[in-house]
């Protein structure tokens, strides 16, 4: 790696702790999916704030945009606090109107929010919609990346794989799923309701290439796989990526219960430290 991609790649883990005290603050004052939120945090870091995804607060309203569907739309804080650190709407909406007031950001993302795409939270539809957008840029014969960020507890939804099975079908090159494979549901660990251990196997049953990321935090390791991915123009690709839950902070990291627990103010102090 050189140097330059190396000062940036320590650029982005300064952001990353950025965004995660940003969300810390969300979530002690009016709640949220906080463990969710710091999961899937460097899966969104490397797609935004890299030249991965060709979305800007100057460009998401043109066909030519890419395309992204925060499918596990209950890690809204933490697509919040990135679109509003890039200027799709202003930062005082994380102060007054998150869960409050007029209640422009709510707990799961919404479409009426600028740079959010498809309203998700009820989960297992993002992906559908993704394959819907795909193709209509197809028979458009537009050449935009369509990615979709995934929970693994998720991917218990049988949509999701009807949704696989049609994208493989009509060979939607163009489609990228990302799934944040952390292991814990909103309530309880995946292995108590799916078998992981063939889960890369169902995606590869359906004819999508497979891509494993072991350490699905690290960011140099996400954005060496979301490179490999752009030069495969063969099939609609996964990545699963082994992430842990809460990650950040050791109180919250494979913890079920933080998956919607409310921030005290003692945990607050002491997870604001940890984050510095």
């Amino acid at each position: 790696m050189t140097t330059t991609t190396l000062k940036k790649i320590k650029t982005l883990e300064e952001k990353c702790k950025e965004l995660r005290q940003t969300v810390l603050e969300l979530c002690y004052r009016k709640g949220g999916h906080i463990s969710s939120s710091f999961s899937c945090t460097e899966l969104l870091v490397a797609l935004y704030y890299t030249d991965y995804l060709n979305i800007s607060s100057k460009n998401y309203n043109k066909k030519t945009r890419d395309i992204f569907v925060l499918s596990k739309g209950h890690g809204a804080e933490m697509l919040y606090a990135i679109l509003a650190d890039l200027n799709f709407f202003p930062k005082k909406w994380l102060k007054n109107s998150y869960r409050e007031n007029d209640c422009k950001l709510g707990g799961h993302v919404s479409h009426k929010v600028p740079g959010v795409e498809f309203s998700t939270g009820s989960l297992g539809h993002g992906l559908n919609f993704i394959g819907g957008t795909a193709l209509a840029s197809k028979m458009d014969k537009n050449k935009n990346k369509h990615v979709v960020l995934l929970g693994d507890a998720e991917c218990t939804a049988g949509s999701v794989w009807e949704a696989a099975s049609f994208i493989s079908y009509e060979k939607l090159n163009n489609v990228t799923a990302i799934v944040d494979f952390n292991k814990i549901g909103n309530f309880d660990f995946v292995s108590k309701f799916m078998n992981l251990e063939i889960f890369a196997e169902r995606w590869k049953s359906c004819a999508w290439d497979v891509y494993e990321v072991k350490d699905g935090n690290n960011l140099k390791k996400i954005i060496h796989t979301l490179k490999k991915t752009s030069s495969n123009n063969k099939r609609p690709k996964v990545i699963i990526a082994h992430t842990i839950k809460g990650k950040g902070v050791k109180i919250f990291e494979n913890d079920r219960l933080w998956a919607t627990r409310q921030v005290s103010s003692e945990i607050f102090e002491k997870v604001k430290k940890e984050l510095l």
